[in-house]
């Protein structure tokens, strides 16, 4: 169980039409997938979330060789700094990376032993892992013609019910006025029924304004508002105005407790700093009454550990989200997962269960190479110009 080498891959995911967020618009995810080989020719799968970080990847990567893919413990000292912070060295990019890293390691090691990672963790309490069906307003993509108004969004969300009987949806918002928002949650609801409704403004609006949107959406039976605001002070002001949960993907679990805001952190494998990591933030989630799920956006190989988490985790009960019927494209055998009833089953092969596709990895690297990371196709100020709405 020793590594040989680790090769990272950055790739582009793209989406069958560009959606629009608080941050502007985005046809595609830029993700590292990484390959991590033993001694024994066994190849474990990773993936860093957060953009290219292919050189990162094989730097650190150079630290690992000749190690054993069950220490990793003995690998996050040799590659995290201890402290929480350094004035000489990034530490949370340094714990992104090596979380994609760690992930390959835990799934060379089923792979090698012939277990599925949720044996690997302890045993699985469930079968099936409850995900969101999300909707926004979509720009026309290659060959789909997007949602443009409230109520072609609706019509979208009806669909996703006759056709994969989806059962809880969340829904973009601080993207344009209020009106034209609530019209469409108003809409919405009307075509989901009684199925749980989640609303997400990713941090786009100012206190005064959530406050503002939150009694205006009143009506519709909103079960979890995402960032509506940025901070967990002013999160935890909006408890005047609603019942609803609140959630973050910001991670600050004592704030979190003295506040009493959010309800529940949304976040990924990678910044917690790998499996490991996620397995001890979730257990200290459950002993402050703090609820936890993961975001969406990843590869299937990431995507795959999550099922894998919250098959074994009792605690991850939430739906998580996820993005997965919007791909075009997949690096995994088979394609993008695609969700019935809500849910997917937790894979059942060893390791992580998923394959690469090496033409579906090709094609993804070379339309990185093509595009650049977050590529065009992007409105309302593109990816990363973020701004709030008052």
């Amino acid at each position: 169980m020793i590594i040989r080498s680790i090769k990272a891959t950055p790739v582009n995911i793209p989406f069958v039409a560009p959606y629009r967020f608080s941050y502007g618009a985005i046809a595609s995810l830029t993700k590292t997938v990484i390959e991590l080989e033993t001694e024994d020719g066994v190849v474990g799968l990773g993936e860093c979330a957060d953009g290219d970080r292919a050189a990162d990847v094989e730097v650190m990567g150079v630290r690992l060789v000749g190690r054993d893919i069950r220490l990793v413990t003995e690998a996050v000292r040799l590659c995290v700094p201890s402290m929480a912070y350094s004035p000489w060295d990034n530490v949370l990019a340094k714990r992104r990376v090596f979380g994609g890293i760690e992930m390959a390691m835990w799934d060379a090691r089923g792979k090698t032993e012939g277990l599925p990672l949720w044996h690997l963790l302890g045993g699985k309490v469930r079968d099936e892992i409850a995900l969101t069906e999300y909707f926004a307003f979509r720009d026309p993509g290659p060959a789909h013609p997007g949602e443009a108004t409230p109520v072609e969004i609706a019509k979208f969300c009806a669909e996703m019910i006759d056709k994969h009987d989806a059962q809880i949806f969340e829904g973009k918002l601080a993207t344009f006025d209020l009106t034209t928002e609530v019209d469409m949650v108003r809409e919405v609801r009307a075509a989901i029924g009684d199925r749980e409704l989640r609303l997400d403004a990713n941090g786009g609006w100012v206190l005064p304004t959530a406050k503002r949107a939150i009694k205006a959406l009143g009506p519709y039976d909103v079960a979890w508002y995402e960032e509506p605001v940025e901070n967990y002070e002013e999160m935890a002001a909006l408890r005047s105005v609603t019942e609803a949960g609140l959630s973050s993907h910001r991670i600050d679990l004592r704030r979190a407790v003295e506040l009493g805001a959010p309800d529940a952190i949304v976040t990924n494998i990678n910044e917690l700093g790998g499996m490991s990591g996620a397995v001890d933030f979730i257990r200290s989630c459950v002993r402050f009454d703090i609820g936890f799920r993961f975001h969406s956006g990843e590869t299937g190989v990431a995507s795959a550990a999550y099922l894998h988490l919250s098959a074994a985790l009792e605690p991850v009960r939430e739906a998580s989200q996820t993005l997965l019927r919007w791909y075009a494209d997949d690096v995994i055998e088979g394609g993008p997962m695609q969700p019935r009833s809500g849910t997917l089953p937790v894979p059942t092969g060893p390791g992580l269960g998923v394959a690469i596709d090496p033409k579906a990895l090709a094609r993804c690297h070379q339309r990185y190479c093509d595009e650049g990371a977050f590529p065009a196709g992007q409105t309302g100020g593109g990816y990363g110009g973020h701004f709030r709405k008052s």
